[in-house]
């Protein structure tokens, strides 16, 4: 049965075009990029029952029917959400400062940065803050023109009460859409590349490794228009290994790409709960929703029920939490809730006898990543120590690394991916799908930033990695994500 065919039992009845993927750009993203001539976009997933929608199809803000008050006249953090025992109350909320002009987008830079349109495509963006000059800020998380940028410290304890704006912090990609851009006549070069005795391998990578996931898809359309043969399927009888792997991946829409990652580490015995943690704790709730889309059409199943189905204990729970992509995405962060909700993380941990989970749950899941910066830094202020050591007393296991994972993500992507790049191959062996899933999603993103941290925390650079532990076409196509080739 074709898992794409709408009206089949088990398959959403919603329109899903399995061959659209999505760009880098907000809004066109995520499975909604700008039309291709004769095809209709995918759009965003529908929201929750109940949850409104202002027109620009971001949530009103408070005062609109519909919407939830609290007594302090904040939008609560947890909408439709009960409160954990010990947990504080939510009527103190979050401030409500624009808080109808929430990003669906966050981890993408704003579409007026960076290179220009080629035909009607998003663009893609420049530049990267630091991590050293924002420590504050998570990487990657872009910030609504809405907002205006404040350059004062949200974390000084003279902003207690206020609620301060963060700067916006820019990445930097390896690939981006090239311009101009010619889909048939990429089409033609794969063609010539691949017919005939023999294959120019060399042709395939410098086409495939310098365009954009969503012109790597608009060749594939041309290709199969032009020649009556799908891409994919010459590419897998022309190569093979780890070669054929990464080109596959290259090909797949990110949204398939991400549900059939999620869906093999849940599928048969046993579960991979590093692939759980790495793309649960690292999607916008924009992302986790057009996944979640994804993962049904392919499936048949909700993500939510294999998730829960194979975990356990709080591990399960925190996966449910985060499934349900409903953190919060407000850029201002509020001194006061910051320190109330350290408060309660201290007192649920290191102050009791025994760990009470729901409210470290609650809070790494809910809050938005600028909040749990400042709350992070509240709390060392509160104990004299990091809350990651205070996470890795309370807790092990799965739990205990998929709570630090959220504390890396927040205060510095592209170094969490950084050390995932590392360990995939450091050792005996090395893990390649590993390899291959981060540097094909974060080719687009920051793998530029990855690069640089990676170099700074181990004295090494990536390149000189990749060219260590792997070899061929294979070592070529991944050194072409870095630009390199």
């Amino acid at each position: 049965m074709n898992p794409y065919q709408q009206g089949q039992t088990g398959y959403p009845q919603q329109q899903y075009m399995h061959n659209i993927g999505f760009s880098n750009a907000a809004p066109q993203s995520f499975g909604n990029p700008m039309p291709m001539p004769g095809m209709p976009t995918m759009g965003y997933p529908a929201p929750p029952s109940g949850y409104p929608q202002s027109n620009s199809g971001y949530p009103q803000s408070t005062g609109q029917p519909g919407y939830p008050q609290s007594n302090a006249q904040y939008p609560t953090a947890q909408t439709g959400y009960p409160q954990p025992g010990g947990y504080p109350s939510a009527n103190q909320g979050y401030p409500g400062a624009n808080h109808g002009h929430q990003n669906a987008n966050q981890g993408y830079p704003s579409a007026n940065q960076g290179y220009p349109r080629a035909q009607g495509y998003p663009s893609a963006y420049q530049g990267y803050t630091p991590a050293a000059q924002a420590p504050q800020v998570q990487q990657g998380y872009a910030q609504s023109h809405s907002q205006p940028q404040s350059h004062s410290q949200p974390h000084s304890q003279h902003a207690y009460g206020q609620s301060s704006s963060v700067p916006t912090p820019k990445s930097k990609p390896t690939v981006v859409p090239v311009n101009p851009f010619d889909p048939r006549e990429d089409a033609a070069v794969l063609r010539k590349a691949m017919k005939g005795f023999g294959t120019d391998e060399k042709a395939i990578i410098q086409v495939l490794t310098r365009r954009s996931n969503e012109q790597r898809l608009r060749i594939a359309f041309e290709f199969k228009t032009l020649y009556g043969k799908d891409l994919i399927s010459d590419l897998k009888s022309e190569t093979s290994g780890k070669f054929e792997d990464i080109l596959v991946a290259l090909m797949t829409p990110l949204p398939q790409f991400y549900a059939k990652e999620l869906h093999d580490a849940v599928a048969g015995i046993g579960t991979d709960e590093d692939v759980l943690i790495e793309v649960m704790c690292t999607m916008s709730n924009h992302e986790i929703q057009v996944i979640k889309q994804a993962y049904n059409a392919m499936y048949g199943t909700l993500l939510e029920d294999d998730l829960r189905g194979d975990t356990s204990g709080n591990f399960k729970r925190l996966m449910t939490s985060l499934s349900m992509g409903n953190r919060s995405e407000e850029f201002h962060v509020n001194q006061d809730r910051a320190r109330e909700d350290a408060r309660s993380l201290l007192q649920a941990g290191e102050l009791r006898l025994g760990t009470d989970e729901s409210v470290f749950n609650a809070v790494l899941c809910s809050r938005s990543f600028t909040q749990l910066a400042a709350i992070f830094q509240e709390y060392q202020f509160l104990t004299g120590h990091d809350i990651d050591d205070a996470i890795k007393a309370e807790f092990s296991g799965d739990m205990e690394k998929a709570l630090r994972a959220i504390v890396k993500v927040v205060r510095n992507k592209p170094l969490f991916f950084a050390e995932r790049l590392h360990k995939s191959m450091k050792g005996m062996g090395t893990n390649d799908r590993q390899l291959i899933r981060i540097m094909v999603t974060r080719c687009e993103i920051d793998l530029g930033d990855i690069s640089d941290m990676f170099q700074a925390k181990y004295g090494e650079t990536l390149q000189s990695w990749i060219e260590g532990d792997c070899s061929g076409h294979y070592k070529k196509t991944l050194l072409g994500l870095l630009g390199l080739y």
